[in-house]
């Protein structure tokens, strides 16, 4: 009975509803909409972190991340392929990279700047580090002697793929080695730390520089990435001596530092679209109510009790609500379905040299988020609007003409 007469009240005066109804509806693709927006921006910067560098996380021995070492080689990894081999047995591991990363000088015959290269199995690597952005020439692959630049690194030695640079490294014991490879691509992942001081050789011609058949880390590729916090759990207990670090703290700079920033500024866009929805449902529902006085105070005076007339006023807010918040998810769908379909570019982000495509990634789970908040936020409106005339006595309210 309550939910036709609360459908009646809002069929009596079809404008004012249509007000209610918009302010939710847009409220909620608001909200919605905001963060589609966020998921999307989040999901592309996991992604080119994940399979630009990092991958899904990393191994390295116990404590070797926390520790400033005199002899960083002396806590690498042994034994690297009894390692990998026991990784890939582990569900959810479905690829494994072998790294080490060192400091050298890349000379170009007259010209020798300071770099960090890392030494990969270039054919493996090839295919899940595809965001990394081959500008020029390919990947390193089967390439033996080559060499993959960062592209502000093959700019300051002025060379181009096909040019032959020379590595100047210290082995493990302390004396100088080197070797000659030809530029066979040049990189762009957008990140300036990368880019400007970043090469890649073939993961044996690293350890032949160092003189060391260690590895210092395994990068790990997941088939799912919200497979990460098992698959941590399982190396640690089944392979001793090793750690895992997923990527989030890896690249907390750039990535965890975004996501708390977009989380927050969520947190506030959602603070202050939720009060616009609670003030102009209120709005609206004061003018009704008010216009109603005379029937609210026959009800009381038919015997009903204040809670049944706040559950009557809460269930219409409640039922345009609903509605509104139907409405609201329904556009944006459409919206992202055609206008948005393509995705769009968003311009470099703090630290990004590039540009990139996102795209509004809607769930299911957004939706509900949005609607119930707006549906917390109808029913309190309507509230609100209706406690000054329950504060009335039903004298008055009798006396009252709508």
């Amino acid at each position: 009975m309550l939910l036709t007469v609360a459908v009646r009240s809002l069929l009596r005066n079809k404008r004012r509803t249509a007000v209610t109804l918009a302010t939710v509806a847009v409220g909620t693709a608001a909200l919605f909409l905001f963060r589609g927006f966020n998921t999307g921006l989040l999901n592309e910067y996991r992604n080119n972190a994940v399979h630009a560098h990092y991958g899904n996380g990393q191994i390295n021995t116990a404590g070797y991340r926390d520790k400033v070492l005199a002899k960083p080689w002396e806590a690498w990894i042994e034994n690297p392929q009894s390692v990998l081999e026991s990784l890939l047995k582990i569900p959810g591991v479905e690829k494994v990279f072998p790294r080490v990363e060192f400091a050298a000088l890349v000379s170009n015959g007259t010209r020798s700047l300071g770099s960090r290269g890392v030494g990969i199995d270039g054919r493996s690597e090839s295919d899940f580090f595809y965001t990394i952005n081959i500008v020029e020439g390919a990947a390193l692959r089967d390439s033996a002697d080559g060499i993959v630049l960062g592209r502000g690194l093959a700019h300051s030695l002025d060379v181009k793929v096909g040019s032959r640079v020379t590595l100047l490294s210290n082995t493990i014991h302390g004396t100088l080695n080197g070797a000659d490879f030809d530029v066979v691509g040049i990189f762009h992942t957008g990140s300036r730390e990368l880019d400007d001081a970043f090469f890649q050789i073939q993961l044996p011609e690293a350890q032949r520089l160092l003189d060391s058949s260690r590895v210092e880390k395994i990068s790990v590729g997941l088939s799912h990435h919200n497979d990460w916090p098992r698959v941590e759990r399982e190396i640690e207990e089944k392979i001793s001596g090793l750690e895992a670090t997923p990527f989030e703290i890896l690249d907390k700079i750039y990535y965890q530092n975004s996501v708390d920033f977009l989380n927050a500024q969520y947190a506030i866009v959602r603070a202050i679209i939720l009060f616009v929805v609670i003030l102009g449902i209120f709005n609206t529902a004061t003018s009704a109510i008010l216009e109603r006085t005379q029937e609210i105070g026959m009800l009381r005076a038919n015997g009903e009790s204040k809670k049944d007339i706040l559950l009557l006023i809460g269930i219409e807010g409640g039922f345009a609500a609903c509605l509104g918040a139907i409405l609201g998810i329904l556009s944006v769908v459409v919206l992202n379905s055609t206008l948005l379909r393509d995705g769009f570019f968003m311009p470099p982000g703090p630290g990004i040299t590039r540009s990139f495509k996102t795209f509004i990634e809607l769930q299911v789970g957004m939706a509900l988020e949005a609607g119930a908040l707006v549906l917390v936020a109808g029913v309190l409106g309507s509230l609100l609007a209706a406690t000054k005339v329950l504060r009335t006595s039903i004298s008055y309210a009798l006396r009252q003409v709508g």
